[in-house]
């Protein structure tokens, strides 16, 4: 199968190469040559932004069976290339995202679930508002154009080795580091995650399937939380961290954000209720599987090793930020 990946070389690209290739198919990528561009030097590349230089994917009269679309926020760039590549590729996987949700105030949100809405295209700032209902209409584009040949997967949070977002990552380094390590709410709070790896695995499946429609595509298959995360983290650490629990109002007082200062998690309340607890139950009947959790904390902490010292955290809190908010707590 010839498949054209936009993007291809950061972490869920990256892995969409690799499962393409393990599974005997040809890849190209198209991207701008400025990230990782030395990873995969013996597949061809052609170089362009996908705003100004689309067109060259449709000229020569070039064919292939999927595009993948990892890199689509705004939907008329999206709408660009879908309709360039209309008469090139049988096949639209557009990659989206669980936030296209209106809400997380029901648990076992599946795909059928409203979605949020934005004010037309013109608004084109991504913030935290305008993610998930930006990705909505980038979805609609691919579905107008494609219909019954457009795939929509819907990850949640995609973890393991390369993540560039440190969402999930913070949890094995932080506990390996042992000490007194704080952590949110109570052990019971819900947590989902996929590992990239998975997930790459699943798409390619759907793929090879001719499958459409739409996907939730988070995990695991079972009820992970928080604190199970960190004793995972522990054991495959060796570690001798000591987890210190505190309240969604504590946290709050001090200004100890969830997602961010304290990645993974979102408060388990009336409106988080759903949001990790989300219905994959399509997914798995169409081949989803997951790894067990001690090989993607051992994986990614492992290659976490790997990098500089002072590698710049972009999730979770700095160890004087941390020893000051358990300070704090024990003040209280």
């Amino acid at each position: 199968m010839r498949i054209l990946i936009i993007g291809g070389t950061r972490f869920l690209g990256r892995q969409l190469v690799e499962s393409a290739l393990a599974r005997g198919h040809e890849v190209t990528l198209f991207n701008r040559g400025k990230t990782n561009p030395d990873l995969f030097p013996q597949l061809e590349t052609i170089l362009g932004d996908r705003e100004k230089d689309v067109q060259k994917l449709a000229q020569a009269g070039r064919l292939w069976d999927t595009v993948i679309d990892v890199a689509g926020y705004l939907p008329r760039i999206v709408r660009l290339s879908a309709e360039v590549l209309k008469e090139n590729v049988s096949r639209y996987v557009f990659i989206s995202t669980i936030s296209v949700y209106a809400d997380f105030k029901k648990i076992g949100i599946d795909e059928s679930y409203p979605v949020g809405k934005i004010e037309g295209e013109a608004i084109e700032e991504i913030t935290g508002e305008t993610y998930g209902p930006l990705k909505v209409l980038c979805e609609k584009a691919v579905q107008d154009l494609y219909g019954e040949r457009a795939l929509i997967i819907r990850p949640g949070l995609i973890v393991g080795p390369h993540d560039p977002t440190d969402r999930f990552t913070y949890w094995p380094v932080r506990v390996a580091r042992g000490g007194e390590v704080l952590a949110p709410q109570k052990p019971e709070a819900p947590i989902q995650v996929v590992d990239v790896r998975d997930l790459s695995e699943f798409i390619m499946k759907l793929i090879e399937e001719n499958a459409s429609g739409i996907y939730n595509a988070t995990g695991p298959d079972y009820a992970l939380t928080i604190g199970r995360l960190l004793e995972v983290s522990k054991q495959v650490s060796g570690s001798d961290a000591n987890v210190v629990w505190a309240s969604v109002g504590f946290l709050n007082q001090h200004k100890v954000e969830s997602w961010s200062d304290m990645p993974t998690w979102v408060p388990d309340d009336e409106e988080g209720v759903g949001f990790s607890r989300v219905d994959v139950s399509r997914a798995i009947q169409s081949g989803l599987t997951f790894r067990p959790l001690e090989e993607t904390v051992r994986d990614t902490l492992a290659w976490a090793n790997t990098r500089p010292a002072d590698h710049e955290w972009r999730a979770g809190l700095t160890a004087e930020r941390e020893a000051e908010i358990l300070a704090a707590l024990k003040e209280s």
